[in-house]
């Protein structure tokens, strides 16, 4: 199921994923590099990784065969009460109601509900909801339906509701009041980071580093950096935190380009320095592995998303790097 990730972003991915794994005892038998490579540019790692150790455990402890009661699905790695009532209702035609972003904007309307949408403390509310809506007969269609009501036609801004298909049971829209709802609590500012990231060269070799298993991004490969401190250059923050994350002392030769990222919770800008290697034995700290490697073998690993928008433009220095 889907959470903060839209359908058409994910169909493409969901092909070539199925494609390579199209059941679950290959997904289990896949080392979780190359599922992270399968999965990358979607983003949210922490589900691939969730995904391939549940597929392990099913086919381990359950005989390939996904649980179909709510106790031992929820032990798998990465189902919580969303997934547990999307895959129960669909899969296993348990009523239990899902309640997304999209069926609290629904269940909003329709109801005229005070609760913040966006707080965590409400969202019993919501499930009350939606339990006291959901058909019985049917739970996988309804909850599927609700879903895409919200997507399609419930939408947070100019909602269709002359189509809409329940506009008749919706109080908001009796009243004259659906600009009010949902109601939300106003968000923070997004936070945002600065960071300088060096493209160390030693030779005609780069060097990346992998993140731990587990966290944001874990496992994935990574062009190494810090964050840039207050009122420091970008060149010089490079260079410090090469030193500081890995003991290697570079030189900052020129400046290659500067790329800007969201995550869910804060946005990052990062400025992509052309390094030489000059001393040091490399010594990981958080890191967990490293290679060199040439700049064509960049496909064979799986690397977050900032890092590929400077991909091209670093190809094109590298060939128009002295040999």
């Amino acid at each position: 199921m889907l959470q903060q990730t839209q359908v058409k972003t994910v169909l493409p991915f969901y092909a070539r994923f199925m494609g390579a794994y199209p059941d679950i005892k290959s997904l289990a038998q896949s080392d979780l590099q190359d599922v992270l490579k399968q999965w990358e540019g979607l983003g949210y790692y922490a589900r691939a990784r969730n995904l391939h150790r549940t597929a392990c455990l099913v086919v381990a402890d359950h005989d390939g065969i996904l649980p179909s009661d709510r106790p031992r699905l929820q032990k798998l790695p990465g189902i919580g009460d969303y997934i547990a009532a999307a895959v129960l209702s669909i899969a296993f035609n348990q009523p239990y109601p899902v309640v997304d972003g999209n069926v609290k904007r629904v269940l909003a309307r329709l109801f005229e509900m005070d609760a913040n949408v966006n707080q965590s403390t409400a969202i019993k509310q919501f499930k009350t909801a939606a339990h006291e809506l959901i058909d019985a007969r049917r739970p996988g269609d309804f909850n599927q339906a609700m879903m895409e009501l919200g997507a399609l036609v419930c939408t947070p801004a100019n909602p269709d509701c002359d189509t809409c298909p329940v506009s008749f049971a919706c109080l908001a829209f009796e009243h004259r009041t659906v600009a009010l709802y949902p109601q939300k609590i106003k968000a923070k500012p997004t936070p945002k980071v600065h960071l300088a990231i060096g493209v160390v060269f030693r030779d005609d070799r780069v060097l990346i580093t992998k993140r731990p298993p587990d966290g944001l991004l874990g496992g994935l490969w990574e062009f190494p950096g810090g964050e840039v401190k207050r009122k420091e250059r970008p060149a010089t923050a490079c260079a410090r935190a090469l030193k500081q994350a890995l003991n290697l002392k570079v030189t900052v030769d020129a400046f290659l380009t500067q790329v800007t990222h969201a995550y869910t919770h804060f946005k990052i800008k990062a400025d992509v320095f052309i390094c030489a290697y000059q001393e040091g034995p490399l010594k990981l700290g958080q890191a967990v592995d490293y290679r060199w490697i040439g700049i064509e073998e960049i496909e064979q690993y799986p690397f977050p998303k900032a890092n590929h928008k400077f991909f091209d433009v670093l190809r094109a220095a590298a060939a128009n790097r002295p040999a």
